[in-house]
């Protein structure tokens, strides 16, 4: 299934979707900020706003139920409010408990969260390159109810004052990220990756193979009858779809797992790489160099060691 796929690739690139701060107001407003992080989104949960961003030609209409990601920006604008009188500047609020978010009023003020997404080093070079500059989810998609759900029991634990609601906020986020990936899918607004090769139908048998076996020496002979394809027709597809060939996504896919085995386990780079289909210790420790820029055991101490003091930090805070 595409979804269970989608979640082994969630859990390896350690997505997170963390929610940083809300507008709610009545009449004209602005907000203007330097984008401070790869990804971003905005979902508008009330009212209607205008959204303007470097490097697209005008300003994005975002309704009731609607979601904006922005991919590598740099500076955004948001508008939103009618009647005269000025337009006030408005910088979000980052504590979901305060008082201009939990008084909102949902039938008149424009309520508009934002958030952005957390990845490891590996997910920011998938996830980046597998949506586009900007994305904009309509809410006439058919995922678009589901991603209403989500806005609708996040801003009901936003302004409910009840036990829990700050752990509660905190996995809404991860949902709303999922609902958004999934309405991505849904619209088929995507440039060739690794989400849209996972949403792809024909290809999705190989990928299962794949996925399932990552050790076995798959060919493009066997991964094409499993599409019931020919093997042209499988390969030129699986280039199109995800901007690789077959065999380049699976050592690809191997590396991810190899990157979380060194980072929560403590196995033998040998058994490893045994494990993961590569006919010597050295021959997978040239493949990893290749792929991620550093050997087994570096990658291993950086980032055991980047977590450790992460760890000392939040115990200290």
């Amino acid at each position: 299934m595409v979804a269970d796929q989608l979640s082994e690739v969630f859990d390896l690139v350690e997505v997170r979707g963390l929610l940083t701060g809300g507008i709610a107001m009545r009449g004209p407003w602005v907000s203007r900020a330097a984008v401070d992080a790869p990804l971003k989104f905005f979902a508008m949960v009330y009212g209607r706003a205008r959204l303007t961003i470097d490097g697209v030609d005008g300003p994005i209409e975002l309704g009731p139920g609607e979601v904006a990601v922005l991919n590598n920006r740099s500076w955004l604008e948001i508008e939103g409010g009618s009647g005269d009188g000025p337009r006030r500047e408005v910088v979000p609020e980052a504590d979901f408990s305060s008082a201009g978010l939990t008084s909102a009023d949902r039938g008149t003020d424009d309520v508009l969260i934002g958030g952005r997404v957390d990845l490891n080093t590996a997910g920011r070079a998938l996830l980046l390159q597998a949506l586009p500059p900007v994305g904009h989810i309509r809410a006439s998609t058919t995922a678009a109810s589901d991603l209403r759900g989500v806005l609708d029991r996040l801003f009901d634990e936003v302004t409910g004052n009840r036990m829990g609601s700050a752990f509660a906020i905190r996995q809404y986020g991860q949902l709303l990220l999922l609902e958004v990936l999934r309405a991505f899918v849904d619209q088929a607004e995507l440039p060739p990756g690794w989400l849209r090769v996972l949403a792809d139908e024909r290809l999705r048998p190989a990928l299962r193979l794949m996925h399932a076996e990552p050790g076995r020496p798959w060919g493009l002979e066997e991964l094409a009858r499993a599409a019931t394809m020919s093997r042209t027709s499988f390969a030129e597809r699986f280039r199109t779809v995800s901007g690789m060939p077959p065999l380049t996504y699976l050592n690809r896919w191997r590396m991810l797992l190899a990157q979380r085995a060194l980072r929560d386990g403590d196995v033998r780079v040998g058994s490893l790489a045994a494990e993961l289909g590569y006919a010597s210790e050295s021959a997978f420790s040239t493949a990893f160099k290749r792929e991620v820029g550093e050997s087994p055991l570096r990658y291993r101490h950086r980032v055991r060691t980047a977590l450790a003091a992460r760890s000392s930090r939040a115990g200290d805070a």
